[in-house]
């Protein structure tokens, strides 16, 4: 092992984790001493060098890696809502991109993310917890012991097997995302738009695209000329750690 590089949602300041809603769960008074210097204690366990930067800011790495483009900003849709951008000069600007806390529902009845305690935040509508929101609204049934990734695998399955129910989840989630783009587009100069995450795994990714699309042409017509693009399987679920893997100077 010559260095780690990692890839984690918060706010990372010099390698320390100062926020963070992965461990809502801890107590503020034990955050600093066990959760604050948490990648930099395994730096040291493995005596390597670490690099931690925020998910999203990882995620707008790669596909410009990927892409060999700029402008573009990063979508990851997973346990939460992961956002980054790359410039025009190929560089991250110093932003704050917690896109899965900015408000793209402003319905005065939009949901309320227990963490942030705003209402009609991105993490509600491009993630995991946003498909099985949509899916208990449709009527899908899930065993309370299972986990939302487990249950977020179910509407995979039943999307794979031509379920209509569970395509309209994922036809919902491209409506949303067409309209976020154009909201978005007012803070960032969008070329280039990457979706990943396990959200985007199997033919549901395609759905949100076109759906996306879709919704653009109708409502957004000035925002066609964005390409959306949607890497392959392995790239979705573990591109954003494999561009972590290359933030470290390891010299020669």
């Amino acid at each position: 092992l010559d260095a780690i590089g990692v890839s984690t949602a918060g706010i990372c300041i010099d390698d320390k984790l100062m926020v963070s809603s992965l461990f809502r769960k801890i107590p503020a008074s034990d955050y600093k001493a066990h959760v604050q210097n948490v990648y930099l204690d395994i730096g040291r366990q493995f005596n390597v060098p670490i690099k931690v930067a925020n998910d999203g800011d990882v995620t707008a790495l790669a596909g410009a890696e990927a892409i060999k483009d700029n402008c573009l900003l990063g979508i990851a849709m997973g346990t939460s809502e992961a956002g980054g951008y790359i410039n025009r000069d190929g560089n991250l600007n110093g932003w704050l991109n917690e896109l899965a806390f900015v408000p793209v529902d402003l319905s005065s009845d939009a949901e309320v993310d227990e963490w942030s305690k705003d209402y009609g935040v991105g993490v509600k509508y491009f993630s995991q917890e946003a498909v099985i929101r949509l899916a208990n609204i449709a009527g899908i049934k899930f065993k309370k012991q299972l986990s939302l990734a487990e249950r977020l695998n179910i509407v995979q399955k039943m999307i794979d097997s031509g379920n209509k129910t569970a395509e309209k989840i994922y036809q919902d989630i491209g409506c949303y995302l067409g309209y976020a783009i154009a909201y978005y587009s007012e803070f960032y100069k969008i070329k280039n738009l990457l979706v990943l995450g396990r959200v985007t795994s199997g033919v549901g990714g395609f759905i949100i695209v076109e759906t996306a699309k879709k919704v653009l042409k109708t409502s957004y017509p000035k925002y066609l000329d964005v390409n959306i693009y949607l890497p392959d399987e392995k790239f979705k679920r573990v591109g954003q750690s494999i561009a972590a893997s290359t933030l470290v100077d390891v010299g020669q």
